[in-house]
């Protein structure tokens, strides 16, 4: 039997019915924009929550009774955590409901801020680091997929890109008031807040997003009933781009609070201006990016890779001079801020019949080259230096540049038409199926 269209129409075949003109089912309501709100403020505190200690790591340290390079760890701790959930969430959900999974695991996300709260040495941390990291994949892992099938197919890459950009604004606002709560009242009470917020937002998203089933499968693969390996050359090729971008990023980031210190010297209300004004280019990149990486995903991401190694190379060269320091980190926040969504959107172009899997496998890439990158960072950091340490990463982010350029891209403008959103065809559960 053929498919039916909204209207009774018959896929592949012409129909008597008048052309349907763009109505306003066609565009996007505002409860759905506040539905993809609430995931965007999820992502916003799962970020938070894992690059806190970034802002308050000499205090952090000083009260754990642990080296800046152990606090430092504990990011990696998150991300290898996060590495493994968030691709195994999308096999293990079945026809779960995402909003209610997603409810979870902010849930979790607010037990693992209230442990680190209360931590008191090295190994309280680790556990409350994992069980962060567990919530932070579940939620990472489905936040742009589920994001996507909140709108309506024209609005998919906007949703993603705010979706996304969560990410970005908790550079903006959530590490530099977290660097700041932490400053004032101390680090512990930063943690506290972020378990208080996670809990409204776990409420929010169970009552705020409608009912979510597993997704159909939808393009020329589901019409052949095949289930194609994530294996694909533009997957792997995006893949090798996130280790290698990702992984010097975060190697220098997590410690962009010692660079500043010993490099310009800045103090530690200097230090958060200048984090303030990271994230502030960095949601500007974000939304940039989502708009050029919509249709064209792969030269979009190599400009932000070239932009990350120019930003790198100036900070360890010129890093002493206060105002180099300012106009590496600004150009610096605006090109990563783009990466996210960029591959995000990369992925979801190369592999646009199985989107929630490829998030799950790009989101577990993402973190683990996240720890990693905590963790190569420290090694360098105390081993041979802050200057060494910026050129090393300069370095991969130029070789994740020129495998970018060697390797296969996705397809363009295949991300929208493979998303399926509520109340379509292609949606499955039977509150939404048409068959």
């Amino acid at each position: 039997m053929f498919p039916l269209l909204e209207g009774g129409g018959v896929k592949g075949m012409s129909s008597s019915a008048p052309p349907r003109e763009p109505a306003r089912d066609e565009r996007t309501s505002l409860p759905q924009w506040l539905a993809v709100g609430a995931v965007t403020v999820a992502t916003f505190l799962v970020v938070t929550s894992e690059m806190l200690p970034v802002g308050v790591l000499t205090s952090m340290a000083t009260g754990l009774g642990i080296s800046s390079g152990a606090t430092g760890a504990s990011l990696t701790i998150t991300g290898v955590v996060s590495a493994v959930t968030a691709p195994v969430v999308p096999r293990l959900l079945g026809d779960l409901d995402r909003r209610a999974v997603l409810a979870a695991a902010m849930v979790v996300l607010a037990i693992g801020n209230g442990l680190t709260a209360i931590a008191a040495a090295f190994e309280m941390l680790a556990v409350s680091r994992v069980v962060l990291g567990i919530g932070m994949g579940a939620v990472w892992g489905m936040a742009s997929a589920v994001a996507a099938r909140l709108v309506k197919p024209r609005d998919v890459a906007l949703a993603v890109s705010l979706a996304v950009s969560g990410v970005a604004a908790a550079s903006v606002l959530g590490v530099p008031l977290g660097t700041f709560v932490g400053n004032v009242l101390g680090w512990r009470a930063a943690f506290a807040a972020l378990a208080v917020l996670a809990l409204i937002v776990a409420a929010a998203l169970r009552f705020g997003l409608p009912v979510l089933r597993r997704p159909v499968a939808v393009g020329p693969e589901a019409d052949a009933g095949a289930r194609r390996s994530l294996a694909r050359p533009a997957v792997i090729s995006g893949l090798v781009v996130v280790v290698l971008l990702v992984t010097a990023h975060f190697a220098a980031y997590t410690y962009v609070r010692p660079v500043l210190e010993e490099l310009p010297r800045m103090s530690a209300n200097t230090i958060a201006l200048l984090l303030l004004l990271y994230g502030t280019f960095g949601l500007i990149g974000n939304f940039a990016a989502g708009a050029a990486a919509g249709r064209r995903p792969r030269p979009t991401v190599l400009l932000l890779a070239a932009g990350v190694a120019v930003a790198l190379t100036i900070l360890a060269t010129f890093g002493t001079n206060a105002l180099a320091a300012g106009i590496a980190i600004a150009l610096w926040g605006v090109a990563y801020g783009g990466v996210s969504v960029g591959v995000q959107l990369w992925m979801a172009a190369a592999a646009p019949d199985r989107v929630e899997h490829v998030t799950g496998l790009y989101v577990g890439v993402f973190t683990a080259s996240i720890a990693l990158g905590a963790f190569v960072g420290g090694l360098i950091l105390e081993n041979v230096g802050i200057v060494t340490l910026l050129r090393s990463t300069a370095a991969l982010s130029l070789a994740s540049l020129v495998i970018g350029l060697i390797g296969p891209g996705p397809q363009r403008a295949r991300v929208a038409e493979a998303v399926p959103t509520p109340g379509d065809s292609r949606t499955a559960g039977p509150e939404h199926a048409s068959r």
